[in-house]
């Protein structure tokens, strides 16, 4: 009767493991930064996950929006909400779904040296939006 090494075995199981975990697919993640209004009244941040492996990179998480204009009285005003962001060609294309205190927005831009596009929300006239993504 053989004798099982449990060592070796120990060993081959690591190395499987360590085999799969090398080919998984990781998921990424990024900052976004972003500057609404007319004048960049608005400052936005966030930080985002990828939602999973597939042919278009789409992100996902919280988001904060800061007055920072010169026209606050009692501190910056301040909005939290959620945000879905999706890449395309070859990440030259963003398009994203905002929700702001409750209120749906979409955001479509062309990437120069920022994202450049417009934020538009129900009732409310569109507003200028550059995003960085880091």
């Amino acid at each position: 009767m053989r004798r099982t090494n449990w060592r070796d075995v120990g060993a081959a199981l690591l190395g499987a493991v360590a085999l799969c975990l090398c080919h998984m697919p990781r998921l990424g993640a990024m900052e976004f930064l972003g500057q609404a209004g007319v004048l960049g009244e608005w400052e936005l941040t966030g930080n985002l996950a990828e939602n999973g492996p597939g042919p278009r990179k789409e992100f996902s998480g919280p988001l904060k929006m800061k007055h920072v204009g010169i026209c606050t009285q009692d501190g910056p005003e301040e909005r939290a909400g959620e945000i879905r962001l999706q890449l395309a060609g070859s990440e030259l294309q963003v398009t994203a779904e905002l929700v702001l205190d409750g209120a749906r927005c979409t955001y479509s831009a062309r990437k120069a040296y920022a994202y450049e596009g417009t934020l538009s929300c129900a009732g409310r006239a569109p507003v200028p939006l550059l995003v960085w993504l880091k």
